[in-house]
């Protein structure tokens, strides 16, 4: 477990966990302007290019692959893989609240849900809800930024700004939340940032708030060994330096790396749900957007899509 995290910390999107929602969107902005994207997030730059968290900024350079490549191919290759891996991951996502959509399903709820822009950016029916739970900085940075440059939702959008270790179930509920309705949970780029104990107590609380028919998707931790954890992570400062990238924050030490964490697929199917799994290299490779990485002989290293119905 980290030692930077603490029970009780909160930020911003410029600061801690909530700059990793940065990174994020920075990394969904580039697919998008790319020649092929799998996705279409035409709102990611702009919520990256305000933000003022200067590294993840720096995504954004067209040359900055060229230049890490230049100081160590390996890490150009974990860069490009980190890019894909976005990429993939929104695609899965995107396609998951569509099948929901399809089965019926009008009542959406995205945890912990940074910078997202589904609200926005995503065809929903007339009659959908989708609540959004994050810290209340990074919702009014997203709602903010947005509005200043008259981008409205494209659905019924309910902020609900609490931390996930609070009473959350409750500020859904105030915000109009019907849990003897089914509904659709996401989980994405969560999981890692919770202890174990944590983690099991969101699904419990999930599960109590689940009608039959609910589905659920959520994205595991990955499980880096380690040795390669640091290593990669020296490697990359060393880079950093070279290039002259000012590295403000380091995701591992905001990452709670905990041995007893519960598999998800298994907690899920003993908890009264059906769940299944994708691997996340399977998914790559299937979509073309697979990269040789230093890690790719170690399946635990990289994360899982589940995806869940209530039974």
């Amino acid at each position: 477990m980290s030692s930077l995290r603490t029970h009780d910390d909160t930020w911003d999107i410029a600061t801690s966990v909530g700059s990793t929602a940065v990174m994020v969107a920075a990394a969904r902005a580039v697919e998008s302007d790319s020649p092929e994207p799998l996705i279409s997030d035409p709102y990611a730059r702009l919520l990256v290019a305000e933000a003022g968290t200067g590294v993840w900024e720096t995504l954004l350079d067209d040359s900055l692959s060229d230049k890490l490549d230049a100081v160590d191919p390996e890490i150009a290759a974990v860069y490009h893989h980190m890019r894909n891996y976005q990429a993939v991951r929104t695609h899965f996502f995107d396609a998951y609240f569509a099948a929901a959509i399809d089965a019926g399903i009008r009542q959406m709820v995205i945890l912990a849900s940074g910078l997202d822009s589904r609200a926005y950016r995503l065809d929903w029916p007339g009659d959908t809800t989708v609540y959004e739970i994050d810290q209340p900085k990074v919702l009014a940075y997203k709602e903010a930024t947005l509005a200043a440059h008259d981008v409205t939702p494209s659905v019924r959008r309910r902020a609900v700004p609490i931390d996930l270790r609070q009473d959350w179930p409750a500020a859904l509920a105030a915000a109009g939340f019907d849990p003897a309705v089914p509904t659709a949970w996401l989980a994405e780029g969560l999981l890692m940032y919770l202890p174990a104990e944590g983690q099991d107590r969101l699904f419990d609380q999930i599960t109590a708030l689940s009608a039959p028919g609910s589905r659920i998707a959520a994205e595991t931790a990955a499980n880096h060994a380690d040795e390669r954890r640091q290593e990669m992570a020296d490697r990359f400062k060393k880079v950093a330096e070279q290039i002259g990238l000012e590295q403000t924050v380091d995701v591992q030490d905001l990452i709670y790396h905990d041995e007893n964490r519960a598999a998800v697929t298994e907690w899920l199917n003993g908890h009264g749900w059906t769940a299944t799994a994708q691997h996340s290299l399977e998914e790559m490779r299937r979509l073309g957007r697979w990269t040789d990485v230093p890690m790719s002989d170690d399946a635990d290293a990289f994360a899982e899509f589940v995806t869940a119905v209530r039974c």
